[in-house]
């Protein structure tokens, strides 16, 4: 059997540091509010002259070197991002362009805050399917520029930042299993409105709009039944998996999963304090951060899970 095992990671976040104590300056609220209401303290933001596709390099590049990979050697590329930087070519491409490949497969995928999983999901199926050898995965948010700064329900909760992962088609145990949902019923609890019609915006303004506490709700709900299908699927116990690395978007979403799979939040991935929600970044970024500070070893056993805007949803078993 062929699996998808990540051969390298890499992450990246913009210089400028946004605490809440300078957005206590910006809008009606306290460092305290917000610790206590989603565990953030600072989120970063990327420079005026930076784009999603200079965000996503900068990750690409440290997994292709993590990876002891070539991006010549690259088969597929694929980007989540719900920020890109045209309407068309994909980010993708104009990374592809940026790394010096030609030919290999170049496309974006758009799942919001589950974008990274779903385009795991997607590269594992190609490399099982034997058409592609390796891949990379990238997640690149520039969300900030979607957030209207004097709405403090949401202004206070993103950030930009990017995260990659390089796959190799390998016999031994890799990625085990993915699982992806979506409702569009719920479309507009967590929306972005507006269309694109001669050059000008229209059917909404372009901002981020959530309806936190429903969000809230939906999303402790959908990952306690996704990370149960994961484990059901792979016959597995809680108790085996020895790291949970959740969508960054609130601490208590990510407590409630953890006490849900009865795990202590020892062994769980936590960065949202550092970065806070940066969409389909948030989850390689954490990757990222437990590979290189050691506590992510060969043969662990990993759950990754996220949910964004759709709703989208799913999760990904991995024998790192």
């Amino acid at each position: 059997m062929t699996y998808s095992r990540i051969i390298g990671t890499g992450g990246y976040l913009p210089d400028r540091v946004l605490t809440n104590t300078e957005l206590e300056t910006w809008i009606d609220t306290s460092d305290q509010w917000i610790i206590e209401r989603t565990g953030i303290r600072s989120r970063r933001l990327a420079a005026t002259e930076q784009d999603t596709c200079d965000l996503a390099e900068q990750a690409a590049r440290k997994a292709l070197e993590a990876a002891g990979c070539k991006a010549s050697e690259l088969d597929l590329i694929i980007i989540a991002t719900t920020t890109p930087d045209r309407i068309y070519p994909s980010t993708a491409c104009l990374l592809q362009a940026r790394l010096g490949n030609h030919g290999a497969t170049a496309f974006d995928v758009q799942a919001v805050c589950s974008g990274f999983i779903y385009a795991l999901s997607i590269a594992d199926k190609f490399i099982k399917t034997g058409t592609v050898r390796r891949a990379l995965v990238v997640g690149a948010e520039i969300y900030s520029r979607i957030l209207n700064w004097t709405d403090r329900s949401t202004c206070i909760l993103f950030g930009d930042g990017a995260g990659a992962v390089v796959l190799e088609s390998s016999p031994n145990p890799g990625i085990l299993s993915t699982h992806l949902h979506a409702d569009g019923a719920y479309k507009d609890m967590l929306t972005v409105p507006g269309t694109a019609i001669q050059g000008h915006l229209q059917n909404g303004d372009g901002f981020t709009k959530m309806q936190g506490n429903e969000v809230f709700k939906f999303a402790v709900r959908a990952l306690s039944n996704v990370v149960e299908e994961a484990l059901v699927a792979n016959q597995l116990d809680s108790s085996v998996i020895d790291w949970l690395i959740p969508h960054q978007a609130n601490i208590r979403i990510i407590t409630a999963t953890a006490k849900k799979l009865k795990l202590p939040m020892e062994r769980v991935i936590v960065t949202v304090s550092e970065h806070g929600n940066t969409s389909a970044a948030s989850v390689p970024l954490a990757l990222d951060v437990g590979v290189r500070d050691g506590r992510i070893q060969r043969g662990d056993i990993l759950l990754m899970e996220a949910i964004g805007g759709g709703f989208t949803w799913g999760a990904v078993v991995v024998k790192y």
